[in-house]
């Protein structure tokens, strides 16, 4: 799908109130046709996979869902394939520290455990849900125990949440979500690719919440690519349901927090694209962005997170 810029500016420069309304309902609307699918086939596929490459929305796209079920009476639990990282040794520390460990390789869960408790889950047993603590590179137990009763669903979302070497589960038990951003948005002849839209969403997000500078982000752009394409991609055909979640405003947003910035920074064929769409894009204050916003995952001020 193509959006034209023109078209964004003038919706931003009107009413940005209702543009992000409607547009939030539009999103919201789209996951809870998703949902109606879901509930239909809750007996027979209670697990539901969700992936997607990083920046695309997916913790918030699977909270959306959750609170959609919820509302609906569906007792439904989101967990997050991170906390199923294998711990890392201390040879692995080491290669983390030089920049030489590959983040994105699904060889980094516990597949092994992973599948054992997905297996338990679907037959209603009880399991204590692990935590990853990313600070020390460990997993630890986190005293919470999930007992899913008959009915209820429970999301798993994760970059490698579709990959079947990392889950050995049988496919007619569960639902397949893949989510990311499909819009390019057009400047007269000239495209914004989508991978640079989710950048943009990353170097908000990195610089924000974990002290990642931008220069930093940006140069983790083409290993962050490649394990995409090599990692991520080729299960996409698995979903069940493909979601774009390109919201028409968010490029509006990220201009108070990036163009200057950019701007400042050496010349960059990444950011080239990303600097000439921003300084033709109307702004949207970060205040009229609502806590029922996707972008809020990379913003702040969200009502989705988990608890």
């Amino acid at each position: 799908m193509n959006i034209q810029l023109h078209s964004i500016n003038a919706q931003a420069a009107e009413n940005p109130a209702v543009f992000i309304r409607h547009t939030n309902q539009d999103y919201l609307n789209r996951l809870s046709e998703i949902a109606d699918d879901i509930e239909l086939h809750r007996e027979k596929t209670p697990i539901i996979l969700l992936s997607g490459p990083s920046g695309s929305g997916k913790t918030t796209s699977a909270l959306m869902i959750e609170k959609i079920l919820d509302s609906r009476g569906i007792e439904t639990h989101t967990l997050s394939l991170d906390n199923y990282f294998s711990p890392l040794t201390e040879q692995e520390k080491k290669l983390f520290a030089e920049g030489k460990l590959d983040l994105e390789s699904p060889k980094r869960i516990d597949s092994e455990f992973l599948t054992a408790q997905l297996r338990e889950i679907y037959h209603c047993r009880p399991v204590e849900l692990p935590i990853y603590n990313f600070r020390e590179s460990t997993r630890v137990r986190s005293g919470k125990i999930l007992h899913r009763k008959p009915g209820e669903l429970v999301i798993l979302e994760g970059i490698h949440s579709l990959n079947p070497d990392i889950i050995d589960f049988k496919d007619s038990r569960t639902a397949k979500i893949y989510v990311s951003v499909r819009t390019r948005i057009r400047n007269h002849s000239v495209e914004l690719h989508p991978s640079k839209i989710r950048l943009m969403r990353r170097l908000v997000r990195d610089y924000l919440f974990r002290k990642r500078s931008f220069q930093d982000t940006i140069k983790m752009f083409h290993s962050v690519e490649d394990g995409e394409n090599k990692y991520i991609m080729p299960y996409k055909y698995r979903s069940t349901y493909d979601v774009d979640t390109f919201m028409a405003y968010e490029i509006c947003a990220y201009r108070n927090f990036l163009l200057e910035e950019l701007q400042r920074m050496p010349v960059n064929p990444i950011t080239e694209d990303m600097i000439d769409f921003l300084e033709h894009t109307a702004p949207i204050r970060t205040e009229e962005i609502t806590p029922d916003s996707l972008i809020c995952e990379f913003i702040g001020n969200g009502q989705f997170c988990y608890e």
